[in-house]
C-alpha cells in the first residue's frame, strides 16, 4: 500500500512538472506556485453543520479563484490537490497542518501554501489564514478578518489580496482590479456553490447539479459556479 502511495506520488509530481513548462520552448514557468488547502472549521454554531463542511471548500476554491486572477501566479487547481489528499487519506482527516501542507505542497512544486480555519458564531464571521514557505516551512505571514456573515465575499477577496502582497506578487492591472472589486456575490450563492463542491467530491453528483443551479438562480453572473456546473455536466 505503501509503494502504491509512492506511485502515486510520483505521478503527481510529473504532472506537476509538465504543467510548469512552456510546451512551445520546454522552458519551466518560474512564477510562485500557490496551493490553498480547505479553510476548517474550527467550532461554527447557528447553522446546518453541512453548510459548514461545504464552506471548508468553497472558501478554499474562492480564494484560489482570487489569487488565480494574478498573472503573477501559479495556483494549483483545487481538484488537483483534493486527489491528492484523498490519495494520503487526508480528505476526510480534518485539518491538515502547516508542516503536511508544506509536505504536499512540496509535491506538486508550489512554493507557497495557504492553511487556516474559519468560525461564525451565528453570523459573527471570522477567518484565520497562514501563509506557509514549502521549502523552509516558515509561517509566513498570518491574516485575519472578521465581519458579518452577510459579508462573507467580502472577507474573502479582502485576504485574497493581502496573500497576493504577502507572496510578492505584482499588483492586478487596474482593469482587473476594478473588475474583481466591482464583484459581490451574495452569501446564500457562496453557500451553494460551496454544497455543489462538498456533494461533487462525494460523487453526489445530481446534488452538486442541484446546488450549482441553485446558486446561479441567486447569483446568474457567478462564473465560478457556471464553469462548475459545465465541468460537472460534461464528466
Amino acid at each position: 500500500m505503501r509503494s502504491r502511495s509512492i506511485v502515486a506520488l510520483c505521478s503527481v509530481v510529473a504532472l506537476a512538472a509538465g504543467a510548469g513548462g512552456s510546451s512551445a520552448q520546454g522552458r519551466a514557468d518560474t512564477r510562485p506556485g500557490l496551493a490553498v488547502f480547505p479553510i476548517w472549521n474550527g467550532g461554527s454554531y447557528g447553522q446546518d453543520k453541512e453548510n459548514f463542511d461545504a464552506l471548508q471548500k468553497g472558501m478554499g476554491a474562492m480564494i484560489i479563484s482570487e489569487l488565480a486572477a494574478n498573472p503573477g501566479a501559479r495556483v494549483v487547481e483545487r481538484e488537483e490537490l483534493q486527489r491528492l489528499l484523498e490519495e494520503q487519506k487526508l480528505g476526510a482527516a480534518g485539518r491538515v497542518d502547516d508542516a503536511t501542507a508544506a509536505r504536499i505542497g512540496k509535491l506538486i512544486g508550489a512554493r507557497y501554501v495557504v492553511t487556516g480555519t474559519f468560525i461564525d458564531f451565528y453570523g459573527d464571521f471570522r477567518v484565520d489564514l497562514h501563509l506557509v514557505n514549502v521549502e523552509t516551512s516558515e509561517l509566513m505571514k498570518v491574516e485575519k478578518e472578521n465581519m458579518r456573515r452577510d459579508h462573507l465575499f467580502d472577507i474573502i477577496r479582502n485576504v485574497s489580496q493581502r496573500l497576493m502582497k504577502d507572496a510578492s506578487l505584482p499588483p492586478l492591472p487596474k482593469q482587473a482590479s476594478e473588475g474583481r472589486m466591482s464583484r459581490q456575490i451574495p452569501t446564500d450563492a457562496l453557500t451553494y456553490y460551496s454544497r455543489a463542491l462538498l456533494y461533487q467530491d462525494r460523487g453526489q453528483k445530481d446534488k452538486a447539479l442541484e446546488m450549482y443551479n441553485r446558486a446561479l438562480e441567486v447569483f446568474p453572473q457567478y462564473a465560478e459556479a457556471s464553469e462548475g456546473l459545465q465541468r460537472l455536466k460534461t464528466s
